[in-house]
C-alpha cells in the first residue's frame, strides 16, 4: 500500500509503499476513503506522544469502505461504509464495562500506539465495538472530520459541558475542534463567543454561529469575554491547546462556570501554571475531555440527519497524500481554514 511513513521526530515524513495490513481476529481491514490533518498529527510527528514508537503512519481521523473482515465480526461485511473514533476500546476493561470507552485502559489508537490512516489501508481492532456505521449519503470527506474533531467537540460541549440553551458559551480558539464546538454550542440554544487571532478564521466562526468574536492580539481576552457576556461565560472551552488559551478560558468564566479542555498541551506545554485562586474562590469546575464513545455517535448523527448540524461546511481544503507532508509539517502556523482532509491516494 501507499503511506506516509516519518522515522525521525522532527523530520520530513516521505510517500512510500508498506505491507497491506491484515484483518486481526475481531478486526477489520479498511481502504481509506478520507482522512482529516489534525493538529494531533503534528504533535505525535514532533515527538510529544510517548505512545508512538519509530517507523511511523500517522493519521488518526477516518472513513473508508470495509476492504478485509477478520475472524469473529458479525455486524460488519466487505463494502460497509464506516468511521470510527479515534481512540478504540478494548471493551473488557472497567472503563469500557462502564460506558467510558474514550478512556479504556488499553485503547488502541490509529495514528498513535499503531499504524494510522495516511495510508490506502489501515487494520482497526474490535470491530464490533468500535466501528460506526455512516448514512449512505454522508461524504467520506465529512465523514473523515468526525472521528476526531467534531466528535470530540460534540462530547466536550454536551457530554462535559453539559450546555443548555440561554447559556453563554466562549470558545477558545477557531480551527477545526473549536468551529465544531461554536457550531454544536449554537444548535444547543447557547449563545457563543468566539475568540482568536485570525480575522478570517473569526468570520468563519460567525458563519458557524457565533454571535460574537473577540480578536486576542487586541488585548485582554477575559475582560473582553466578560464585558461582552456582562460577566463571564458559563461554559468556556480551550479548542487550542495552550497555557494562554487554557488561563484565559478560566479566567473569562463567571462564577460556578465550567471549563473544558480540549485543545492538546503536549511536550513543555503539558503543565501550565492555572488561576487556581479563582477556581477555588468562584467555584469553577475544569473539566477535561477526549475523544468520544462509538455508542454516543448515534446522538450525533441524528442531530446531522436533522438538519441542526453540518459538518461538511467545517471541510477546508482536500489535498492529496503527497500534498499531505508539507501541510502536516506546517501545521503548528495555523494557517488552514476548518478541516484539511485527505481525499486522494
Amino acid at each position: 500500500m501507499k503511506a506516509m511513513l516519518y522515522e525521525a521526530f522532527g523530520a520530513a515524513p516521505k510517500i512510500t509503499t508498506l505491507p497491506d495490513p491484515a484483518p486481526a481476529p475481531g478486526g477489520v481491514v479498511l481502504k481509506v476513503e478520507a482522512t482529516g490533518l489534525c493538529r494531533s498529527d503534528w504533535h505525535g510527528w514532533m515527538g510529544h506522544d510517548p505512545d508512538i514508537e519509530l517507523p511511523h503512519v500517522p493519521g488518526h481521523e477516518l472513513a473508508g469502505t470495509v476492504a478485509a473482515v477478520g475472524e469473529g465480526v458479525t455486524r460488519w461485511s466487505e463494502g460497509d461504509r464506516v468511521t470510527v473514533p479515534f481512540i478504540c476500546s478494548c471493551g473488557s476493561c472497567p472503563e469500557c464495562h462502564a460506558g467510558h470507552q474514550q478512556v479504556c485502559d488499553n485503547q488502541f489508537q490509529p495514528g498513535f500506539t499503531h499504524w494510522g490512516s495516511y495510508a490506502e489501508y489501515v487494520a482497526l481492532p474490535q470491530a464490533d465495538l468500535n466501528l460506526v456505521g455512516l448514512p449512505s449519503d454522508m461524504a467520506f470527506d465529512t465523514a473523515a472530520s468526525l472521528g476526531c474533531r467534531f466528535a470530540t467537540s460534540f462530547r466536550a460541549v454536551v457530554d462535559q459541558g453539559r450546555v443548555s440553551g440561554g447559556e453563554l458559551v466562549a470558545v477558545h480558539g477557531c480551527g477545526g475542534v473549536g468551529l465544531s464546538a461554536i457550531m454544536i454550542a449554537r444548535a444547543m440554544g447557547a449563545r457563543v463567543l468566539a475568540v482568536d487571532i485570525d480575522a478570517d478564521k473569526l468570520d468563519m466562526a460567525r458563519s458557524m454561529g457565533a454571535t460574537a468574536v473577540v480578536d486576542a492580539r487586541a488585548g485582554n481576552v477575559p475582560e473582553a469575554v466578560r464585558d461582552l457576556t456582562r460577566g463571564g461565560a458559563h461554559l468556556s472551552i480551550d479548542a487550542l491547546g495552550h497555557p494562554e488559551t487554557c488561563a484565559n478560558s478560566i479566567l473569562c468564566l463567571r462564577k460556578r462556570g465550567r471549563h473544558v479542555q480540549v485543545g492538546l498541551l503536549l511536550g513543555d506545554q503539558s503543565r501550565p501554571p492555572l488561576p487556581m485562586d479563582r477556581v477555588i474562590g468562584w467555584e469553577l469546575e475544569i473539566l477535561g475531555s477526549h475523544g468520544m464513545q462509538a455508542h454516543r455517535y448515534g446522538a450525533m448523527l441524528d442531530m446531522i440527519a436533522s438538519g441542526a448540524l453540518s459538518p461538511d461546511q467545517l471541510v477546508g481544503d482536500r489535498i492529496s497524500l503527497e500534498e499531505a507532508v508539507p501541510a502536516l509539517m506546517d501545521m503548528d502556523s495555523f494557517q488552514a481554514r476548518g478541516a484539511t482532509v485527505i481525499t486522494r491516494f
